[in-house]
Parts: C-alpha cells; structure tokens; sequence
C-alpha cells in the first residue's frame, strides 16, 4: 500500500543521497538476477543502456565479476539503441561504450551479445530490426532492462510523440535531441541525423526494468514521470503501466516530487530552520506576496496550518525567516574586519584571509563567483585559484590553427626559429583536415589547446588583481585523457590538491558543488577536494578553515539552502561579465554547450539577476544581481 507522503508518486520510487549509492544497489540487483538464473542452469537476458547514468553501474559490476567471482557465461546482453550512421569503433559508439565499460571486463561470451550496429546499408535496417525483434523472442524475452531519462522524457531513443505500439526501428532524431548530444561528439553538427532504437512496446515487453537518473538536470522530467499522466509526448510515463519497474533516483534528481519539494503537502514533516525557510518561500512565491507581508490565513489556506501550530504566530515566523535570509547577505565574503561578525556569514578575523578558489575548468571560477573572487581580491585577501584540469577537450581545432597562425607571423620579429613555425602550422592544419570527430588530438595540439585555456585565465585573473604566482594549473591526471571519457580518480589527483592545500593553508575553500555538469567532472573535481581535505584532517590550520560551494553554470542553489548571498552592483556585474570574456575560446559559441543556446556569461548574468528579483519579492533590498553560497561541513574526525 503507498504511504501517504508518496500519495502523489503513482510508481515505486525510491530515493538516495547520492548516484553512487544508488547505482551500487542496482548493480547488485543485476548480480543478483545473474547468479539466481545461473543457480538454475538459465540465460539470464539483460537489456543494456550506455551514457552517464550507467557508469557507475557498470564499474560496480565489474568490481563484482573481479573481486567477488561474478559470471557473466549465462548472460544474454541487447542494446538499447545506437547512432545511425555510424562505425563500431566511433567514440560515441554504443558498441565502443559497452565493450569498453563491461564486456571486455568481464568473461561474457561474444556469442552471446546482440547489439544494435549503426553502420549497416539502410536498406538492410528494415530486415535488421525484424530480426533483432524475434531474437529477443527466441530467447524468451528480456529478464531486466535497465534504463535511463533523457531530457525530454525519452527512453532509448523514443522521441516524444512515439506511439506506445512501437517495435525496434530507424528513427529521425530532432533538434533537442542532437544538441543535447553535441558535446559528445564535439559539435551539433556531427551528431547523426538518425538512430535505431528498441521500440516502447519491445522495451515494456521486458519482465523487469529499473529506470534510474541521477543529477538535478533530471529533477523537472522526473517529477513529470512519476506523478504526471500517461502521454506520447512523455515516452517514459508508459512505464507508470508496467507491471515490474521500479525508479531508483539520487536526491537531486528526485528533488521536484512533491514529497521532496512541499513535503508538507504529503504529512507531518519534522520542521528544521531550513524547511521552515523553504516553505515561507514556497508561500511567498506562490501568493507572491513579501515574507512580512503573510497572514495566518495564508499559512492555513495553503496546507501550513500546521507550521502556524507547532512554531507558533504567523508573524513570528515571518520575523524569524526574513531575518535568517537578512543575515544571508554580505558584502564582505572575506569577513568584514573590525566588525561584529555574530549574525554575518563569514567571521571578521583572520583579516585579510588565506583564500583558495577551486575552479574544474579554467573559466568556472569567473562564471559561477567572479564578482565574488574580484570583492576578495579586491578587499585585500591573499587569493588562490585553482584549476584543477585543463579543459583543453572544451577548445575548437580552428582556435588552435589561428594561434599557430600568429605564431607563424610574429617568428620574424623576435627571430623565432620561422621554418619550425611554419611546419607546426601546416602539420596541424593537415591533421584537422583528416581528423575525425572526437579523434584523439596530436600531443601538440593538446599542449595548445591547454595553453590557450591557460593564458585566458592568467588574463581574468589579472583583470581582477590576482598575481600570477597565485594562479595554479593542477591538470590532474584522471582528466587528461585527450577524450570526453576520464579515467578515475586516483592517488596522484589526491596529492596535487593536498599538495597545494597544504602549502597555502587556506582559512576559506571556494569549490563548485553542483553535481549537474553534463560530463560529471565539478562532481569528481568536488570529491578529490573532500578526499584531500580527509587526508589533512590532522593539520591545526584545517581547524580554521571554511567550506564555501557555489554551483556552475548548469543549476543554482534553491534560497533556503544559501548560507551567503554575496550582493553585486551593476559595476561588479560589468566586472564578473568582462572576466568571462577573457576566456575567448569559449565565447560565441562553447564547444559543449548543453542543450542551453545562451552563451555562459549570458546564464551567469541572468541568474544572478533573477536571484536578485527574487530576494527582492521576498523583501529585501533590490540589488542588481547576487551570487550564492553554502557552507559545507566537512568531517575533520
């Protein structure tokens, strides 16, 4: 019987703290299925998804086969989908993806693995998908198909608008669904115009499936899935009829269902300051009406009534809230020196303060805090950054050719070696010409495309006043793989961030602490941080030292989590905007731009300024934008 607080949920969901743990269950309920059907002398048939949402899935199953002897003789594996056209031995394959992630990890026999190849003839397709259908028949179906939620609600490769009734076939991909694959293959324009997918009836025939997502980049299509009603525009709601699903989501991405979001509206909730936070601003935002401005009536009439009973009068809570979100607003991120800092974000001493800004790529810490990282540097604190990879993957070929193009004619003039020059260009020039999507660049044209990335931020940093001996390239290792896939994280990541951490002896950490980058590196960026930071927990200096997130260019912080909210004047906003430019590489148009068309000073600024409203129409000061802040506590123990 569905509990009362999931009243709104019309499948079983359940919900974890992070992807990890989460993907970690699923892939022992694999295990699991793999072993009961091999106790039993059967095949054991699984329907396999690539991208994001599987990694982790799949490095736990191989773990298991490695450490704890798990066979996969007995499995049958398919495929849910793959580009049309496209060769096996394509980057973005999904052939490429699952040999490389699991089946040439494990002992599953060839014979045994049936995918979808996306380099037939087209007229050999029709013929193909009949006959994929009747192997998936013959084998007596699919035992657990795995799945994962695209943007639009699709599963595999199900446009919004296919018909329930679908068997596997070719389809048009359309212009949402390419741009969100962009950034796999380096660019719109060469993502294939096609695919070949299983269909929605071959995918429900499946006598079990788990559909799983991760990060707040899912949450709006999640909530939509799971308490929305059954439409072709939103493939994955048919699975609300399937017999056996179960969605298993990370808090993130389950954060817009009702009993996540307003769990007030399902039942007695457990009133912490910040859900009392979040719900006053629920109501100010519905009533639009200002935080002094609610009513006991309004409280009842919007199912609050028992926040009025518990905490007591409507305007008790009201004073109680806008003062908490008062105290959120700082100009002085650094602590103002001086001053009583009892209600403040930050503490007045030490002044001026040992600063490191962590930033993933070379142009995070500008997008996401550069009016912020300017008032520090310019409040007098002793101001880090640090990039921790390269982001060289993130440059255009062109911007390459064009700075080998201006190296070629300035060799005369400083009696550079000009036939080296020369050479460099025209061996670049011949490479992009052969080079395919995604290729893997020339050791030198790698070092070119970080070079570049560097010299852009040495010059936002001397735009905002930070010396050169302060700005650190980490280039940790588990990034630099010249490809869009990463190794993992390993000891030698660890100790650069120590290294550093330990020599500068930080009293303030800025870190991205959005787990919603479509390639997950902020997320792995933000672990290696808290890994280090375990491995110094004994250092008197971690002691006095704080823990401040901000989020990239993908997600903002929702005002009821917000420890610092950091004020900017139109100036600081011209200011953080002229920062960006200074990464020109990634200016007009970014090599991997999500499925957001705005350029990312353009989603920085707006969001800054839409916090700015909202602080505004909750009432507080109008400013003209804000940054946002949380403080994360770290286990020293």
């Amino acid at each position: 019987m569905q509990s009362f607080e999931k009243r709104y949920e019309k499948v079983p969901v359940s919900v974890f703290s992070d992807a990890e743990i989460a993907s970690e269950l699923v892939a022992k309920q694999v295990a699991s299925l793999i072993r009961e059907k091999a106790a039993k002398n059967e095949m054991c048939v699984l329907g396999f998804i690539t991208g994001a949402t599987a990694v982790g899935i799949y490095e736990q199953l191989t773990y298991l086969h490695k450490n704890e002897g798990l066979s996969f003789k007995n499995v049958i594996a398919f495929n849910i989908d793959e580009y049309y056209p496209l060769d096996k031995t394509e980057l973005q394959s999904r052939h490429k993806y699952l040999h490389e992630y699991l089946f040439d990890e494990t002992d599953i026999l060839p014979e045994n693995i049936y995918l979808i190849p996306g380099d037939l003839k087209k007229s050999e397709i029709s013929n193909f998908c009949r006959n994929y259908e009747e192997k998936i028949k013959d084998v007596g179906g699919i035992d657990l198909q795995l799945l994962g939620l695209d943007s639009r609600g699709q599963i595999g490769a199900n446009e919004p608008g296919s018909m329930f009734n679908s068997q596997t076939r070719l389809i048009t991909l359309d212009y949402a669904t390419r741009m969100s694959a962009a950034s796999n293959f380096f660019g719109e324009e060469n993502v294939p115009d096609y695919c070949i997918t299983m269909g929605i009836e071959t995918i429900m025939s499946a006598k079990r499936i788990i559909m799983m997502a991760w990060g707040e980049g899912k949450a709006k299509i999640v909530c939509k899935m799971v308490e929305g009603p059954v439409t072709e525009m939103m493939p994955a709601s048919i699975l609300q009829k399937h017999p056996n699903a179960s969605f298993i989501f990370d808090s993130a991405s389950a954060s817009e269902l009702t009993r996540m979001k307003t769990p007030w509206l399902t039942g007695s909730v457990r009133w912490s300051n910040k859900l009392v936070r979040k719900a006053v601003f629920w109501l100010c935002e519905k009533l639009d009406k200002p935080i002094l401005k609610l009513t006991e009536r309004d409280y009842n009439d919007s199912g609050l009534g028992e926040l009025i009973a518990e905490i007591g009068a409507a305007n008790k809570i009201n004073i109680k809230v806008f003062n908490d979100l008062q105290h959120t607003i700082t100009g002085w991120p650094g602590g103002k020196p001086n001053a009583d800092d009892t209600t403040r974000p930050e503490r007045a001493t030490p002044y001026p303060k040992r600063v490191v800004v962590f930033s993933p790529h070379p142009d995070d810490d500008v997008i996401s805090m550069g009016g912020t990282l300017a008032r520090l540097s310019d409040h007098g604190h002793e101001v880090h950054v640090a990039y921790q990879v390269s982001g060289n993957i993130a440059v255009f070929d062109d911007e390459v050719t064009r700075f080998l193009d201006f190296v070629r004619d300035i060799a005369p003039l400083y009696q550079w070696d000009e036939p080296k020059a020369q050479k460099a260009y025209q061996d670049t020039l011949e490479f992009f010409h052969r080079k395919r999507p995604g290729q893997t660049d020339l050791p030198a044209i790698t070092a070119a495309k970080t070079a570049i990335r560097q010299g852009e931020a040495r010059s936002a940093g001397r735009y905002l006043g930070i010396p050169e001996d302060r700005i650190h390239f980490l280039n940790m290792p588990f990034y630099e793989t010249g490809t869009i896939k990463k190794k993992p994280i390993g000891p030698e990541d660890l100790k650069i961030v120590a290294d550093l951490l330990q020599k500068v002896k930080p009293h303030q950490i800025f870190a991205a602490g959005d787990l919603s980058d479509p390639h997950g590196t902020h997320r792995v960026c933000f672990m290696a941080i808290l890994e280090a930071l375990k491995q110094l927990k004994n250092e008197e200096w971690l002691n006095d030292c704080r823990l401040w997130l901000y989020r990239g260019a993908w997600q903002e912080w929702d005002i009821a989590e917000v420890d610092m909210a950091v004020p900017l004047s139109p100036e600081e906003s011209r200011i953080k905007r002229m920062a960006i430019f200074k990464h020109q590489s990634q200016k007009d148009r970014p090599l991997f731009p999500g499925t957001d068309p705005r350029e990312f000073w353009q989603r920085a600024e707006e969001r800054n300024i839409a916090t700015a409203v909202r602080y505004d129409k909750l009432g507080m000061a109008e400013y003209q934008a804000i940054e946002l802040f949380v403080r994360y506590h770290f286990e020293k123990e």
